[in-house]
């Protein structure tokens, strides 16, 4: 029972902060922001450490499906704040956002910051960049555990949140930030513990 219960809290395991976040905030980015009505957020692009275990089109099909469940924890967490009276723009719905990016053959055809804006119809595009690693799996890490009361990170996450600003075609606030993550660590719980951080600074939430 004791076990039982140590692996079901480590299954609770929060990511962790593990260095200072660099920001990068335009002047005018309050300014700018505030103007805007619409946004939208662009699938996550994602990046995932090789391994001898995984061939290069399952890795491949891995990194797609991560992108689009980072997109939707972001989407979640921003409609949240939203509901919350933190964030007063218009979210395109996702399902819209990617099926626009789709007819214009995106990520496969690469747009930047201005066409991806004429695509989407939106005045400010959120962007973000996922890079992960898993310097020790699961079940090492709990096995290590149990063994010596030391729960090792599963997976060490450097994240990147971007906002530009359509009108002006311009880059406005930049949030870059390394995380790691024990055991029970998701896509959910990597966003939320990012963009808390990251949302002290953010133009777009009311603090």
């Amino acid at each position: 029972m004791k076990l039982i219960k140590q692996i079901s809290l480590i299954g609770l395991t929060v990511v962790l902060l593990s260095s200072c976040a660099k920001i990068f905030y335009s002047p005018d980015a309050r300014t700018l922001a505030n103007k805007q009505q619409t946004i939208a957020i662009i699938p996550s692009k994602i990046s995932i450490a090789a391994s001898r275990k995984v061939d290069a089109e399952a890795m491949k099909e891995q990194q797609k499906t991560e992108s689009l469940n980072f997109q939707n924890e972001i989407y979640s967490w921003m409609l949240k704040r939203k509901m919350q009276g933190k964030i007063t723009k218009e979210i395109q719905e996702i399902q819209t956002t990617n099926a626009k990016l789709k007819r214009a053959g995106y990520p496969e055809n690469p747009l930047t910051t201005a066409e991806l804006c004429e695509v989407l119809g939106v005045d400010g595009i959120m962007t973000s960049n996922f890079g992960l690693s898993k310097p020790m799996s699961d079940g090492a890490a709990i096995a290590l555990g149990l063994l010596v009361g030391a729960w090792g990170s599963t997976n060490e996450v450097r994240a990147t949140l971007s906002i530009s600003d359509c009108e002006n075609k311009k880059l406005i606030w930049n949030y870059e930030h390394k995380l790691s993550g024990g055991v029970g660590s998701s896509p959910s719980r990597i966003v939320d513990q990012l963009m808390r951080q990251a949302s002290i600074k953010m133009p777009y939430v009311i603090n």
